[in-house]
């Protein structure tokens, strides 16, 4: 098949997907010897365009897993805003530590229906949004050693092939629930209307915080205030250099514990081809 671009597209809120993803594609051209474009499809504004492919192009397409699967209120996006019109493409997911679940399978067969045919996928271990005590530092040097020996079967893969691929097979079921929640106690910990809070002391109100959320739930004249729909991706928390955002919701904070007691160890990346 002749390809002619490599083209990277993801929603990364806190960065450790974007990272993975342009790891992944920037290898997979180099190797390939084609032009890399990369797109971010983090923030209101670029989830409202339509992004076109061709049977010549290879997309790697990434998200974070958000309770086991994509990110609720974005998949939409993810099914309405690209197509694929037969273009290759790499499915890539990351986690926090704890598991990928159904995420990967879900991604796959939505660029499957989206026009896409997937060639690869990948699940990488990157650090946790809500605490820095889970799989801090990751994606590091040895992620990214086998993101790019990852993109390397991939153009092998792809420059021998003759004909549309069969679909990537991948662990997992598409149409699984979401993963629920546990606080410290066992029990489901119930968090849906938790919005961040900030320390008004701290904050000078640069509006950081409304710029980097991609649901544009907080308002940018007043950023202690957040009327839209918050879905916990922690961006503004992340991206406060004052540290004036932060989480009281007790049973959101609950979870944190949980998962921080429960998922130290540090887990594996995984590919198929």
């Amino acid at each position: 098949m002749k390809l002619e671009k490599v083209w990277t597209l993801c929603y990364s809120a806190t960065g450790n997907t974007a990272r993975a993803v342009d790891t992944v594609g920037a290898e997979l051209a180099a190797k390939l010897g084609l032009p890399l474009e990369q797109i971010s499809f983090t923030r209101p504004a670029e989830r409202e365009k339509e992004y076109c492919f061709t049977g010549r192009d290879l997309v790697v397409v990434g998200t974070p897993t958000y309770a086991g699967k994509m990110p609720n209120k974005l998949l939409p996006d993810f099914q309405s805003r690209l197509h694929g019109n037969g273009a290759l493409a790499v499915a890539v997911v990351t986690f926090g530590n704890r598991n990928y679940d159904n995420s990967l399978a879900e991604l796959c067969a939505v660029l499957e229906a989206d026009g896409f045919h997937t060639v690869a996928a990948g699940a990488f271990v990157g650090r946790h949004a809500f605490t820095d005590e889970l799989a801090y530092g990751r994606p590091g040097w040895s992620d990214q050693f086998e993101m790019k020996e990852f993109a390397k079967q991939i153009a092998g893969k792809v420059n021998h092939l003759t004909d549309i691929p069969d679909p990537v097979q991948v662990p997992g079921d598409p149409a699984a629930p979401y993963y629920v929640p546990k606080g410290t106690d066992g029990q489901p910990a119930k968090f849906l209307k938790a919005k961040p809070k900030t320390k008004l002391a701290k904050c000078n109100g640069c509006g950081a915080c409304a710029r980097f959320c991609p649901m544009g739930a907080i308002d940018p004249q007043h950023p202690a205030e957040v009327p839209g729909t918050c879905i916990k991706c922690q961006a503004c928390v992340r991206k406060c250099t004052k540290q004036a955002k932060y989480f009281d919701d007790e049973a959101f904070l609950s979870h944190v514990k949980m998962l921080e007691q429960t998922f130290s160890a540090p887990k594996e990346n995984e590919v198929f081809l």
